[in-house]
């Protein structure tokens, strides 16, 4: 039994300290070159995969990118110009399909030279009174009266047999088409005589739907007409010249069918 004179004696133990290596960002690289390496690896197994457009594409953009870029190609079949469609070799898109403005304005120049060739060959006596141009609102075509030869008998809405004719060969072009037509009349400023209940209202009026039932009885679909509308002396083709008979004419207009019709020419 140990007195109260013996001495302390303190036992210190030392706990052992396990030293871990520290392992910092290291595998993180190594984790990254590994996904790098899977992903280069699953790249080359769908390239192979390809056909052989596809790996001259890939080819070529390494070779040079900024061609594809200025040429707005895409390396895929059919994702951009310039690269044949869905995925057939020989169907290549246009480098910059035409929009829709485009397009519709395009069918109308073609049935527009197609109409000029007509009244060349079978009007040619007559052609130098027959205006044919595309505007914003689609392709107009506007018969217009001389001084001493008109297309109706004078001051009525009688229509000549020639007259018939033409509408005739214009509707049957015409009438090859999806679009909206309109009808117009028109007449100089010469009045008709005091107390006369027949003013150039009606005379206009009057002519635009003569002409109308001639195109639609020879070509024109019912449904594609969208209006007739007579416009008197209103709407001249030479204000300076009110009085010119060149004023007296119907205009046949075929909308431009775009969404963006432009707006109705004078």
């Amino acid at each position: 039994m140990a007195s109260s004179k013996d001495p302390v004696v303190l036992v210190v133990k030392k706990k052992g300290h396990h030293r871990h290596a520290h392992h910092g960002g290291a595998w993180k690289v190594a984790y990254a070159d590994f996904v790098t390496a899977m992903m280069a690896f699953f790249l080359v197994m769908w390239l192979v995969a390809q056909g052989p457009q596809v790996r001259n594409n890939v080819a070529a953009y390494f070779r040079d990118p900024g061609a594809f870029e200025q040429a707005g190609r895409g390396v895929l079949p059919g994702s951009e110009a310039g690269v044949t469609g869905g995925g057939q070799p020989g169907l290549a898109r246009p480098s910059n399909p035409p929009s829709d403005v485009e397009a519709a304005k395009a069918a109308l120049e073609r049935a527009a030279e197609q109409l000029r060739q007509i009244v060349q060959s079978k009007f040619a006596d007559i052609q130098h009174r027959v205006e044919i141009t595309v505007t914003e609102e689609g392709l107009r075509i506007e018969l217009s009266e001389a001084p001493n030869d008109g297309f109706f008998t004078s001051g009525s809405a009688r229509m000549k047999p020639a007259t018939e004719q033409l509408l005739a060969a214009i509707a049957t072009e015409l009438g090859q088409l999806p679009n909206h037509v309109a009808v117009e009349g028109h007449t100089d400023s010469l009045p008709y005589g005091p107390g006369n209940q027949y003013t150039n209202w009606e005379l206009s009026a009057d002519r635009a739907n003569a002409a109308r039932r001639v195109i639609e009885r020879t070509g024109i679909r019912a449904a594609q007409i969208e209006g007739v509308r007579g416009y008197a002396a209103t709407r001249p083709r030479y204000p300076d010249y009110p009085m010119d008979a060149r004023n007296r004419r119907i205009s046949i207009i075929v909308r431009r069918e775009d969404g963006t019709r432009g707006p109705e020419a004078p």
